[in-house]
């Protein structure tokens, strides 16, 4: 057997070994899932509808995956997503073990006019991974990874989790660029256009898809790539999920590691104010082979921090040279910035994200970082500690871009934002829902001072959305995607999203 044929059979291995799981899944909860009677459902735009038993049956039999219903026990924990504060109860639940019960669940729903969320890995800050009453596509069963080697490439899984990515690629020392946060879903960043800490040299996420499979609104089963469909291939490369349900992604990949120059060099927040003029100078000189993203932790009930996290590809000593002036102009409290394993730089903020907790944001792109801006940052942070609550925790988080993001065209893929140096995050997180109202008012008084300094915003960190701020996403090629949306989703079945309307 020679190299070739040895990687199809572990290819086939990987298949098998990712599809038991779900079938073993499958076989008990469909014995726990007992179908009494219609179910109340929610209608695509909104309205009521019911749901007859003897069609849930049906699609039940046609399922490998289980149909969750309310009052079943896995039901509880698949509405579940990563932020705390959404509480949805969809009407039914599929949990899909590839692409066939993908197609299903998204025919029934059609058939039926039914509203719908798709669910990937279920991080979704914005909650549109789940809804109220109407069907939940869940592709979190779809979680494989495998690399080729010689080709430097993976497919990925529409369920899949991004330290799934990393941890598989890094095994051969290769990586592609995806998000600061590993147990993010792979599917909603990539599909929104994925920013990650090596960006700078390699190009958004979605820059490094190779191909997609998805299933349209109308049941097909497409291959998207440069050469097949190459319209939708467009679209899905920043258009979030508009056009389809993405079942698996073939990803570009790149020598990385598993070495790596990073990590953080950390100030007190008082220092902020001495090292933020420094970083502008630092971020417009440095090469695209570091990255230097921010993060200011609001003092409050504990001290306030300001960070400079730091990813660099290839040799540490042009790392040293470019950081140098910063190390010396004002001496950090911590320095961990070294030479460190990239899936620890990967995990590294997993620990201050987790699961469960309420999370709100605002966010927008930024050209430079503005003297005015970063002041009014830092004096807005400090009223965070006026709140009573002690479990709150507010922070800004500035992504470093420019580089290798701006060398594609604003039409080269549906994401437009090739002149964004860098993506600012506002993000409040706490634990009592009795301060909900408190915190998100917080918020979005000190993105109203925010805004202005912007130059429009990432799809990904959409909260609210309409259509005007779909526009303000897509920029110029809001009128494209609108047409494509026209052709792939004409009824706009998938519209819980960033979402464009189809033309008229």
């Amino acid at each position: 057997m020679d190299r070739r044929e040895f990687n199809r059979a572990l290819l086939a291995a990987g298949w098998a070994t990712a599809l038991a799981p779900a079938s073993t899944l499958a076989a008990t909860a469909k014995s726990l899932t007992k179908i009494t009677g219609d179910i109340e459902a929610v209608t695509r735009t909104g309205g009521d509808t019911t749901v007859p038993k003897a069609a849930l049956k049906e699609l039940q039999k046609s399922l490998r995956g289980p149909l969750l219903l309310p009052g079943n026990a896995e039901y509880e924990s698949s509405r579940r997503v990563w932020n705390g504060m959404i509480d949805k109860r969809p009407g039914l639940i599929v949990r899909c073990t590839g692409a066939a019960d993908v197609t299903r669940a998204v025919d029934f729903a059609r058939e039926h006019d039914l509203l719908v969320a798709v669910r990937g890995g279920g991080h979704s800050i914005s909650g549109k991974a789940v809804c109220d009453g109407g069907i939940m596509i869940d592709l979190s069963p779809i979680r494989w990874c495998t690399v080729d080697p010689e080709t430097r490439t993976a497919r990925l899984g529409g369920g899949s989790l991004l330290g799934d990515l990393d941890h598989e690629s890094q095994r051969f020392g290769l990586a592609t660029p995806v998000g600061t946060v590993s147990h993010t879903g792979a599917a909603g960043l990539t599909l929104g256009g994925g920013h990650g800490r090596i960006s700078r040299s390699f190009g958004l996420t979605c820059d490094n898809v190779r191909s997609v499979d998805i299933v349209t609104a109308d049941g097909r089963f497409l291959r998207a790539s440069a050469d097949e469909n190459p319209d939708l291939y467009w679209g899905v490369r920043g258009g979030g999920g508009n056009f389809g349900v993405v079942t698996a992604f073939e990803y570009q990949l790149h020598p990385v590691g598993p070495e790596i120059y990073g990590g953080p060099i950390l100030y007190s927040f008082d220092q902020a104010r001495q090292v933020l003029p420094l970083i502008e100078e630092l971020t417009a000189t440095a090469p695209r082979s570091l990255a230097a993203d921010l993060f200011i932790m609001a003092p409050g009930k504990r001290p306030g921090n300001f960070m400079v996290s730091v990813c660099h590809v290839g040799d540490p000593a042009e790392a040293e040279r470019v950081l140098a002036p910063l190390r010396k102009a004002v001496k950090p409290r911590v320095d961990q910035a070294r030479l460190m394993p990239y899936s620890a730089l990967q995990t590294s903020a997993d620990a201050g994200t987790k699961a469960g907790r309420l999370y709100y944001n605002k966010s927008g792109l930024l050209g430079r970082l503005d003297t005015d801006f970063l002041t009014m940052l830092l004096d807005q942070l400090e009223t965070a500690a006026a709140s009573p609550d002690q479990s709150a925790a507010s922070n800004v988080v500035i992504q470093h871009l420019g580089g290798a993001v701006a060398d594609v065209p604003t039409d080269g893929t549906a994401y437009v934002h090739r002149d964004a140096r860098f993506d600012s995050v506002l993000m409040t997180a706490w634990e009592d829902p009795a301060y909900n109202d408190e915190h998100k008012a917080w918020l979005k008084g000190v993105f109203d001072e925010m805004e202005p300094y912007t130059i429009g915003f990432y799809s990904n960190h959409m909260v609210d959305t309409d259509k005007d701020k779909a526009k303000r996403a897509f920029r110029s090629n809001y009128e494209r995607l609108a047409v494509l949306k026209s052709q792939y989703d004409p009824t706009n079945l998938f519209r819980l999203n960033a979402n464009v309307k189809p033309v008229a």
